[in-house]
């Protein structure tokens, strides 16, 4: 079993940047394909991006990619969301996630553990 913690979130305005960390507790985090989603108030929770075990494979939302990066750090049981050209429409609580199956996914049931959340806001 995995603990995950967000952390970078906070009030940027438009056109700004923010890196969102994930660090991960208890079984190392390199077992896990990672991935970041977001849930606005009032939507669903959506798919922002996944990276797999080794960093081999990415892939990202249509309407971040281009602007978000994620990353990991096996060392450091971390994983990062560099956001750039920040959108009001990008406000919402971002979460982390580790699935246990090796392949990247996209589906928020298809992750095993989740952080608590970290707000992003951005400003117009």
């Amino acid at each position: 079993q995995v603990q995950l913690e967000e952390s970078g979130g906070g009030l940027v305005q438009a056109g700004g940047s923010l890196r969102l960390s994930c660090t991960a507790s208890g079984r190392s985090s390199s077992t896990y394909v990672m991935g970041w989603f977001r849930q606005a108030p009032g939507k669903e929770r959506e798919f922002v991006a996944t990276i797999s075990r080794l960093s081999f494979s990415t892939y990202y939302a249509d309407s971040v990619k281009g602007r978000f990066t994620i990353s990991r750090d096996n060392a450091k049981s971390t994983v990062y969301l560099q956001m750039n050209s920040l959108k009001p429409e990008d406000t919402a609580v971002y979460y982390c996630a580790a699935r246990r199956i090796a392949t990247i996914s996209t589906g928020p049931s298809e992750y095993d553990y989740w952080g608590q959340g970290t707000q992003v806001t951005v400003s117009s």
